[in-house]
């Protein structure tokens, strides 16, 4: 039987965190499946889902929570039957100025609609001509049946008038 890990990762960033987790995983017979990690203002911050047997699970666990102090570590197991494959996803792509709350006024429209997020990915960066602040999103977005691509469109366009949204 296969168990299923969610890792979540995050401390000050140095050389070798990833190369040290990977070597954990793999001395454990487990399976490094999907991950994201990024390095923000100095810290590294990580997040991945790793599969392994449910007799290695155990000792897994104990050697990740003991690969350093200088690292927070939190580990959930995720059984099978509560793992849901993707089925309907669409990319988005939003641009826009960038403004204090605009996170929050896409998250809830995407929630009005039941579209969950799968992934989210921002940045602000300045603009080419002017230098004000961009605004750049990249999302995944699990679609429900009943709600059309139109419909998510439209309601994230509505959100602001230089909002661009492109929607794969």
């Amino acid at each position: 039987m296969t168990t299923y890990l969610v890792l979540t990762i995050i401390g000050e960033d140095r050389p070798g965190i990833v190369e040290s987790l990977a070597e954990i995983i793999s001395d454990h017979s487990g399976n490094w499946l999907e991950s994201s990690m990024s390095q923000l203002a100095g810290k590294f911050a990580g997040i991945l889902r790793v599969s392994v047997k449910e007799d290695k699970c155990e000792a897994l666990i104990d050697s990740l929570e003991n690969l350093s102090n200088n690292l927070k570590l939190i580990i959930e197991k995720v059984s099978r039957e509560n793992y849901e494959e993707v089925r309907q996803i669409v990319e988005v792509r939003l641009i826009g100025n960038d403004r204090p709350g605009i996170i929050r006024e896409i998250s809830k429209t995407v929630t009005d609609l039941a579209v969950n997020f799968e992934k989210l990915t921002s940045e602000c960066a300045p603009a080419p001509m002017s230098g004000d602040a961009l605004f750049k999103a990249s999302a995944s977005l699990k679609i429900p049946k009943g709600v059309s691509v139109d419909l998510l469109k439209r309601a994230l366009e509505n959100l602001a008038d230089d909002l661009i949204v492109d929607i794969k």
